[in-house]
């Protein structure tokens, strides 16, 4: 699909676009992510239904624009979360030639790599809704709209909604980037594990982490950590800590919500033994699924 002719077309007919390929229909989503009676009372919407002035990005494009829907796609947001640390990739996968406010015809694209080349995936902007709540990716400010379409078009690209139910965070770094990935298994470490977050941090690499699902998925423990879950890796320094030195690792949740509760944690005593500089340039002390 040529998202600029079709665009064009629908423009001059006054048209807001449908998209025959992966309709606002039962099929998008997967028979087998939801219970029958959920699925028929499944409705689309496109964000000019639910506010008066929708935009695709407000105030620039953050992982804190994201907040996990019903569908347990934590592996594909986990990777888009790292995605908008990288802003030089982002634009790969982000056109800019695309909005609410100039030439909308409720046609929107995104691309993904795939086996070697960019591939432009065309979407419409209707959205499924479950008893007035977002199946997909709900925007943590009201009327910005990225997150929700970029996971629209991931969706068509994989066939269905269903099919981002599971995943592998490595399989969406790849899509997002064409990079080559490497798994380190935190069970049996690499000794300079530290000094590879800190270079492949300093070398603007696409990080995240995952917990082992051998028990139920998706169930926080006491400390905090969801079982079963993919998180972001946001950033890895070292910083004076006592005596001595101390590595940490930030780490943020695609539920935009639920934090790790040991130390380093936000309220936890150790940022009391580092300097107010470290200290204020780091610590963000608010439930927004980060943390260190």
């Amino acid at each position: 699909q040529d998202f600029s002719h079709l665009q064009a077309q629908c423009l001059s007919q006054s048209l807001l676009f449908e998209d025959p390929t992966f309709p606002a229909h039962v099929s998008s989503i997967g028979l087998n992510l939801l219970p029958e009676d959920k699925l028929r009372r499944i409705q689309w919407k496109r964000p000019t239904e639910l506010q008066r002035n929708p935009y695709l990005v407000v105030d620039g494009v953050s992982r804190f624009d994201i907040m996990q829907g019903e569908i347990g796609d934590c592996w594909m947001l986990a990777a888009l979360g790292s995605l908008t640390l990288q802003k030089q990739f982002l634009k790969n996968v982000l056109p800019k030639d695309q909005g609410f406010q100039d030439n909308y015809a409720g046609i929107f694209h995104f691309r993904f790599w795939q086996y070697g080349d960019w591939v432009d995936v065309v979407i419409d902007d209707r959205l499924p809704f479950l008893n007035g709540m977002y199946l997909s990716v709900h925007p943590r400010t009201s009327n910005e709209f990225w997150p929700s379409l970029l996971e629209k078009a991931y969706a068509k690209l994989r066939g269905s909604y269903q099919n981002l139910h599971g995943g592998y965070l490595s399989d969406a770094l790849v899509d997002f980037t064409g990079g080559v990935q490497v798994q380190l298994p935190l069970k049996d470490p690499p000794p300079d594990l530290e000094e590879i977050l800190k270079a492949a941090d300093r070398s603007q690499c696409l990080m995240g982490c995952s917990t082992s699902n051998q028990l139920k998925r998706n169930i926080e423990l006491k400390n905090g950590i969801v079982q079963g879950h993919a998180y972001t890796v946001a950033g890895a320094v070292r910083i004076p800590y006592k005596n001595g030195w101390k590595h940490i690792i930030r780490i943020w949740n695609p539920w935009g919500h639920g934090e790790w509760k040991g130390p380093w944690s936000d309220g936890s005593s150790q940022w009391d033994h580092v300097e107010p500089k470290y200290r204020e340039s780091l610590l963000r002390n608010k439930d927004d699924g980060e943390f260190w």
